[in-house]
């Protein structure tokens, strides 16, 4: 049998909409998910609101939580 693996593939240009249907589908608060990924409210904040500037070592400790992660691929 072949095992298939899916991927969702993380642009920069969709992260926050996607980090923020995951928090709404995990029914937590901004707040929460700071809390438990372990990053900052400002941080969750921004990344939602699509800032873009933000730290690659940020964004997958907060993937994490998710069991995501982002990384830089060729095209």
């Amino acid at each position: 049998m072949y095992s298939l693996k899916y991927k969702i593939i993380f642009f920069m240009s969709n992260l926050s909409a996607i980090v923020k249907a995951l928090r709404k589908q995990y029914s937590l608060t901004q707040e929460d998910l700071a809390m438990k990924s372990g990053v900052g409210i400002h941080f969750v904040r921004d990344l939602e609101q699509g800032k873009e500037t933000l730290r690659m070592d940020k964004v997958n400790q907060l993937l994490d939580f998710f069991n995501y992660e982002m990384v830089a691929t060729q095209k």
